[in-house]
């Protein structure tokens, strides 16, 4: 199952990077790249036109898998929550965007799968060609798109290439995860007014109301299993 998951990761990566411009990639022409004369005798020899595609994709081809799965939403709200607690360094960075990975992993797992099925392994065992491995790879990843985005941010879903439907994907994704935020604020943001209104209220004005409430809202987050509701909330929050 490990394996399986690791490979339908890594095929959908692949797939991915080349979805925007499949035609190029199939190119198989090739243009001289190096000259070597021996003893009068000229040797050359050419570097393919989509290797140096590939290549060239591999260095978009994070940033486009990102905003093409739930990582997007799932960091946003995450970034969000820290900043409602107080917290500025705790969680780290980095810790924030490793849990949001394995989290876009375990809710992209049924989508991976199924370009695993469908694209990869046939491909694999030569029985479809690159072009329709592309293809069928493509349509679960549609799909899952379609299923976020929201219909005031495309038009119609009949036909759409992926270089419109990423960007109203990702406009959705940002609209749900600053949604989520704004509710994750809340009880925070009480936690503070109540605090500085008791502060005022006994003349300490002085005092940074944020130093007393931080450790209230720490507590409140840990009672409730803040955690646990959250990270739910955010796998239960995508229609797959």
């Amino acid at each position: 199952m490990i394996r399986r998951s690791l490979l339908s990761g890594f095929s959908v990566l692949i797939v991915a990077g080349i979805l925007f411009s499949p035609d190029l990639v199939y190119a198989v022409e090739g243009f001289p790249a190096l000259t070597i004369e021996k003893k009068g005798d000229t040797e050359t020899f050419s570097l393919s036109i989509q290797i140096l595609l590939l290549m060239t994709m591999l260095t978009l081809l994070p940033a486009a898998v990102l905003m093409m799965t739930s990582f997007t939403r799932i960091i946003i709200v995450l970034a969000i929550l820290r900043q409602a607690i107080g917290l500025v360094q705790t969680p780290s960075s980095q810790t924030l965007v490793g849990l949001a990975f394995f989290l876009t992993f375990f809710i992209m797992g049924p989508v991976f799968n199924q370009i695993y099925d469908v694209a990869y392994q046939p491909y694999a065992e030569e029985k479809i060609d690159l072009e329709t491995a592309v293809t069928k790879a493509g349509q679960p990843l549609r799909k899952f798109m379609l299923s976020q985005t929201r219909t005031n941010d495309i038009k119609t879903a009949e036909e759409i290439p992926f270089r419109i439907l990423v960007p109203a994907f990702v406009t959705s994704e940002l609209k749900t995860a600053f949604q989520i935020g704004f509710l994750l604020f809340i009880p925070f943001l009480i936690i503070d007014l109540v605090v500085a209104s008791v502060l005022m209220s006994m003349g300490m004005m002085m005092l940074s109301p944020m130093i007393i409430s931080l450790p209230f809202k720490i507590m409140l987050f840990v009672l409730v299993d803040g955690w646990n509701i959250i990270i739910g909330t955010l796998a239960s929050s995508f229609i797959v």
